[in-house]
């Protein structure tokens, strides 16, 4: 019972896959864009335009009938057809310079330039030279140490608590770093009577930081046309040769001669019927029949009864 019912089971199974098969294995069908037929009807062609990527799986191949004409199909030919495709482009470009003056930024942008673009179409775009655009990329900083000289004249020794420490200049503070004496020999008499005056030279140093321009971005546009011939389409001509179907004629059955009637034909004329002919001329047939039958059996039986 379990073997039967196993059987049974996979039978169903075998059969819903039979019936879903041709549903999930059957290509997309096509349709004609165009169908020529022949002035005799003795062929037609159907056209066919399909995306590059689509399954010609899907172009009927049966044979059809029509107007009379059974038809085969006895060729299917492939055909790409390219095509032509052209267009208006703009592309931006970008691009770094140290200099902002134009004779600079025109030596990095030439006049013409071959380009393609993403889905394929290329060509020569010419700089458009009203879009040319210059800014300032970015700013960088620089420092430097600078120094400054004081004199402190007539000092009467040589002490350093005399000469500032810092001092200020061009808003920066600047430290002291060095002093230098000189003895001051401009004194008059009275000053020597009080002893020798000195002059300090003392040099102070700072930091200058300074802002300076680290490049520029020079923006700029090419337009033109770009174009490309692209195999967007192949075509397929399917041809079909037709035959003249012909009628097939088939004689009527006659069961009883003598019970078909006499007929008469549409136009009113007479119509002759063969049942008045066929059936005397069966019964004389089946008459002599019978009567040679019974002469060859009493000239059998004689035969016999004289040998006897």
């Amino acid at each position: 019972m379990k073997r039967t019912m196993t059987l049974l089971l996979l039978a169903v199974v075998l059969a819903a896959v039979t019936c879903m098969s041709p549903i999930a294995l059957a290509a997309e069908v096509c349709y004609p864009t165009a169908v020529e037929e022949s002035e005799d009807g003795g062929e037609i062609r159907k056209v066919y335009d399909l995306e590059p990527g689509q399954d010609p799986a899907g172009i009927p191949r049966s044979d059809f009938e029509q107007n009379g004409i059974h038809y085969t199909l006895t060729d299917l030919l492939k055909q790409e057809m390219p095509e032509y495709q052209e267009r208006q482009h703009t592309e931006e470009v970008s691009l770094e310079s140290k200099n902002k003056d134009m004779a600079s930024i025109l030596a990095l942008l030439p006049q013409q330039k071959e380009f393609v673009t993403e889905d394929g179409l290329s060509g020569t775009l010419t700089l458009q030279l009203d879009t040319v655009q210059v800014e300032t990329a970015g700013y960088g900083k620089s420092t430097k140490t600078v120094t400054t000289t004081r004199r402190y004249p007539n000092l009467g020794s040589q002490d350093t608590s005399y000469i500032p420490k810092t001092v200020e200049e061009n808003g920066r503070t600047m430290t002291l770093q060095d002093i230098s004496w000189q003895t001051d020999n401009t004194a008059n008499m009275d000053d020597y009577a009080l002893g020798d005056r000195y002059t300090a030279v003392a040099t102070y140093s700072g930091t200058a930081t300074s802002s300076y321009v680290t490049g520029y971005t020079v923006t700029a546009k090419y337009e033109g046309t770009v174009s490309r011939i692209a195999l967007d389409r192949v075509r397929y001509v399917a041809i079909f040769e037709g035959t003249e179907i012909k009628p097939v004629v088939t004689l009527p059955e006659i069961e009883d001669p003598a019970a078909m009637p006499d007929k008469t034909s549409t136009d009113g004329g007479f119509s002759f019927n063969w049942g008045y002919i066929l059936i005397p001329l069966g019964v004389v047939v089946l008459i002599g029949g019978g009567v040679g039958a019974a002469l060859f059996l009493k000239k059998r039986n004689e035969s016999g009864e004289e040998s006897a």
